[in-house]
């Protein structure tokens, strides 16, 4: 229970009694294989599906069979192909002016002078944009996915990591409020696919619900609304809350590292991103969301570098652990961001997206997103540095928190507004 709610402590505390691959016993999962060895960490995201894949307990039972977490093998491979043209290229492009538009929106209602915690700003600001990049929602479903989908997310990050029951409590159980909350969500879900189909331009939309709408399996098939509405949900699950906290972060690190901070001003102004993108990488390496991914072994005999797991076996890739590995990343406790300016981060090492097949197809499209909300924070405000104590790390389910929300004090920007100005359009244009 401790390596769950207490990672920055609990995972380090059974790999210095244990060594760096221990077996444990975890709640949902059962029967485990921690491991934190690079070179098995690349065999494992290497490994087939047929081997070794997604846990049977995953992140599916609250998302939806239809889910990507839910699917495994062929099926999985199918629906991966269909949906990671958007996160790419052109579309990937466009949704650069949504981000900036709903982070100045949000950004304009920040106190002054004041001390706030900055981590409700940025869950409205990502729910706002995957609402209108992913859902394609405007008007009433806009606001009813609003009021609906954080209560949805919020219990099923808690109900993710407890057992199903075995015995239907009803609607007052926390199940069953789930279960209720969830058939609201379809029946928005569903007018959104009316509307568009009924509207008949979905060819000029760049909203993903409008190309799931027009994708085709190999066969010539379409994806079912239930299919749609799963995956809709999922990529709201794994690109809103854990793209917020992570920006929660992000202002906690920064402001602890005032040379740091003047130098990302700077940076703005002068409209770079290199070292934003480096920051970004190294708040994702320091402060994961996600503690751990892990895979299923599905045949006997599974050789494992130095060991053999039997079927059944849980596999847990421990993020903490190897990012916090010395022989991996010198000084690996300090924050320092200039360890990514010349050298961008190993896909086997760096991990706070997983890996292999199952890495999530969203990572790119959360990167832009933080990236673009940090340059208008640091663009439009000035950010205040302080030598207050670290955050503490807080467990939401399944995202790591700042305990106080990734607290800041910022003041509006008067100086070099119009050079700032040109730098992010300039930046945009390229």
């Amino acid at each position: 229970m401790q390596a769950l709610t207490q990672p920055l402590r609990g995972m380090p505390r059974l790999r210095d009694r244990y060594g760096d691959a221990f077996t444990t016993y975890m709640p949902v999962f059962g029967r485990v294989v921690v491991i934190s060895d690079p070179a098995e960490i690349k065999q494992l995201f290497q490994t087939r599906p047929d081997v070794a894949d997604t846990p049977d307990r995953n992140l599916g039972r609250v998302l939806g069979p239809g889910s990507f977490f839910a699917l495994t093998g062929e099926e999985h491979r199918r629906q991966r192909k269909l949906l990671v043209p958007p996160f790419h290229g052109r579309r990937l492009a466009a949704y650069e002016t949504i981000v900036e538009e709903e982070a100045e929106r949000e950004l304009a209602t920040w106190p002054d002078g004041q001390v706030f915690a900055t981590l409700p700003s940025w869950n409205r600001i990502t729910l706002n944009v995957i609402l209108r990049a992913v859902f394609g929602a405007e008007g009433t479903e806009f606001v009813q996915l609003r009021e609906v989908l954080p209560a949805l997310v919020t219990l099923g990050s808690k109900l993710a990591v407890i057992p199903v029951p075995t015995v239907d409590w009803g609607r007052w159980s926390p199940w069953g409020r789930f279960r209720a909350i969830r058939r609201e969500y379809d029946a928005v879900v569903e007018r959104l696919i009316a509307k568009a189909q009924q509207e008949g331009n979905l060819d000029q939309r760049d909203d993903i619900l409008a190309m799931m709408l027009q994708s085709r399996y190999d066969d010539g098939s379409s994806m079912s609304h239930s299919e749609i509405a799963d995956q809709l949900l999922t990529l709201l699950a794994a690109g809103h809350e854990t793209t917020a906290t992570t920006l929660a972060w992000a202002v906690e690190r920064i402001r602890r590292h005032p040379a740091v901070l003047r130098d990302l001003v700077a940076e703005v102004d002068a409209g770079g991103t290199a070292l934003r993108d480096a920051t970004i990488v190294e708040v994702q390496r320091t402060r994961p969301v996600i503690d751990m991914v892990g895979r299923q072994v599905r045949t006997d005999g599974f050789q494992l570098g130095r060991w053999a797991i039997p079927k059944g076996y849980g596999v847990i890739v421990s993020i903490a652990l190897i990012h916090d590995d010395e022989k991996i990343f010198p000084n690996a406790r300090v924050f320092n961001p200039s360890r990514f300016l010349d050298a961008k981060p190993d896909l086997y090492q760096w991990i706070p997206f997983g890996g292999g097949t199952r890495r999530c197809l969203g990572a790119a499209f959360a990167n832009m997103e933080m990236s673009v909300v940090l340059r208008t924070l640091l663009r439009d405000f000035t950010l205040e540095p302080t030598d207050e104590p670290d955050e503490p790390w807080h467990s939401r389910g399944i995202a790591n928190a700042p305990g106080k929300g990734g607290q800041a004090i910022v003041r509006r920007r008067t100086d070099r507004a119009s050079a700032a100005t040109t730098g992010a359009h300039s930046e945009v244009v390229r």
